[in-house]
């Protein structure tokens, strides 16, 4: 390990673990490219030399448990980057929990750290900059889909947070980003926001920003490098398995086989078997019949849904793992073993596999393990420890944005989402079951119908800043004009403000559930 203290973007001091390194300039990033090709094998750790003594050095080889993963920690109130980056990206990493590990590209310069490899085979494809943090900004931004794993780490410092001091953001440096790292029109779609928002015309940002090139990466920079965590994540591999089922006896038999030929055998299934018929009784005979090699504890309940099914079966868990299926899906015979191997590498916690519906599905697909902004509810893998004092909300019953959900609520748990492309789950996507029934919507019949869905509403008002929210609104906004009806611009605006205000009210009323 290798720290670099700095001050003003100039480095005042580095030093290893042995002794103080001599530098030929003082520029933070052509010292730490200097040191990481003289040192290609050690971490670098970079302190604001102000925070010097609050630096936890005790952490950090905790933190940096292998050489994927990129983590800083910013104490003060923002980012370099003001709270309006919300209207350009609507992802869970812009709202940062900094209570916890949290997934984020947001990189800071107070304090941090990045293995010498992998800055070393980033430094060619990303200009250096003098602005130290904006370079951070633009490797975590850019290297995140290629998998290396960014994150907001509280552990970092100790003994300091001043959220009282706010940086002033700058306009320009903004738009650059904007410019560099994402499509060109969302330059154009942030001037608007302003605007319309703030009451701010950001004309010149606007036009510099247009002299800036995007910034790409190859999509195999970091495939050379290897993983091999040194956390220990796994006490035992103890797996329990939830899987809802409703009128699908027969899918649900072929992956109750699947599971019984497993090299390493779930210690217990969940089934919660839903029929809204009242009179009705179990169909699934066979968990009596047959002979399975693992405990299978059967919940029959009349109430259907998703959220209350998944709740029930969270609450029968004790393992250390927790398996969440769906019913139509069929797995590979060491796909568990497989898995286990995936987190022991990667020192995880939670992995979201692989679902694919055919070869051509497939094929669109990421090949690399990389954060994920979706939680798949019948497709992961957790921890635990995690879902303890965690639900499925029930307002999202029968809508859109229960799995979202819920990973947000994993992830200001302190768990990363990770998705994981191998081992691979085919998902039959079945028909629905002969007795399923449409549900009956609390605004279904309401003059003006509300857009979005409330559900859809409900996960953006629980989970976005008020800068995404209003993104939200303006892409909607005009991703919606092409397909509806009204085409006098006036009219359409006033009556998608009605829709929008309908959608806010019933989202309200469903966060109020229990």
């Amino acid at each position: 390990m290798i720290v670099i203290y700095h001050h003003n973007n100039k480095v005042v001091e580095a030093v290893s673990e042995k002794e103080n390194l001599n530098f030929s300039t003082n520029n933070v990033l052509n010292v730490l490219v200097e040191i990481a090709v003289c040192n290609p094998n050690e971490l670098l750790v970079w302190c604001h030399y102000d925070l010097k003594s609050n630096l936890n050095l005790s952490e950090i080889h905790d933190v940096f448990h292998h050489k994927k993963i990129m983590a800083s920690y910013n104490p003060f109130a923002n980012f370099l980057l003001s709270d309006a980056i919300g209207y350009v990206e609507e992802s869970p990493f812009i709202k940062v929990n900094k209570k916890v590990t949290y997934p984020t590209w947001q990189m800071s310069s107070c304090a941090g750290g990045l293995h010498a490899s992998v800055l070393l085979e980033l430094k060619n494809s990303i200009p250096t900059s003098d602005n130290f943090e904006y370079f951070l900004h633009s490797i975590a931004k850019l290297a995140m889909d290629n998998g290396l794993f960014c994150y907001s780490e509280p552990l970092l410092l100790r003994g300091f947070f001043d959220e009282t001091q706010i940086r002033k953001n700058n306009k320009y440096v903004l738009f650059q980003f904007v410019k560099q790292h994402y499509k060109a029109h969302w330059v154009f779609l942030l001037f608007l926001n302003l605007f319309l928002y703030e009451r701010k015309l950001a004309f010149l940002p606007l036009v510099f920003s247009l002299f800036y090139s995007k910034r790409n990466l190859k999509k195999e920079v970091l495939s050379t490098i290897e993983v091999k965590s040194s956390k220990k994540t796994i006490e035992t591999e103890d797996i329990d398995v939830i899987i809802p089922t409703i009128g699908r006896k027969d899918f649900l038999y072929d992956i109750l086989k699947d599971f019984s030929l497993q090299t390493h055998l779930p210690k217990k299934i969940i089934i919660i078997e839903q029929n809204p018929n009242l009179e009705s009784v179990s169909e699934l005979n066979y968990l009596r019949n047959e002979s399975w090699p693992f405990e299978i504890k059967h919940i029959f309940t009349h109430q259907a849904g998703a959220c209350n099914a998944r709740n029930l079966g969270l609450a029968e868990t004790k393992n250390e793992w927790v398996f969440m299926a769906d019913d139509d899906i069929r797995i590979n015979n060491s796909f568990l073993k497989e898995a286990f191997i995936k987190i022991r590498k990667f020192g995880l916690q939670e992995i979201t596999f692989a679902c694919y519906e055919g070869d051509y599905d497939r094929n669109k697909k990421y090949l690399k393990e990389i954060q994920w902004e979706i939680f798949g509810s019948g497709c992961s893998i957790v921890k635990h420890k995690f879902l303890e004092n965690l639900t499925y909300r029930k307002g999202f019953e029968f809508g859109y944005g229960e799995d979202t959900d819920f990973g947000m609520q994993l992830r200001n748990a302190g768990l990363d989402i990770i998705y994981i492309p191998k081992p691979e789950i085919l998902h039959l996507k079945a028909p629905v079951g002969g007795f399923r029934t449409k549900p009956v919507l609390q605004w279904q019949d309401d003059v003006i119908q509300p857009k979005p869905s409330p559900t859809v509403m409900l996960y953006k008002i629980l989970n976005l800043s008020k800068e995404q929210m209003k993104g939200y609104k303006t892409t909607l906004l005009i991703k919606f004009y092409k397909s509806q009806s009204i085409k006098n611009p006036i009219r359409y605006l006033l009556y998608f403000n009605k829709q929008w205000n309908q959608s806010m009210y019933w989202a309200n009323q469903l966060k109020n559930k229990v």
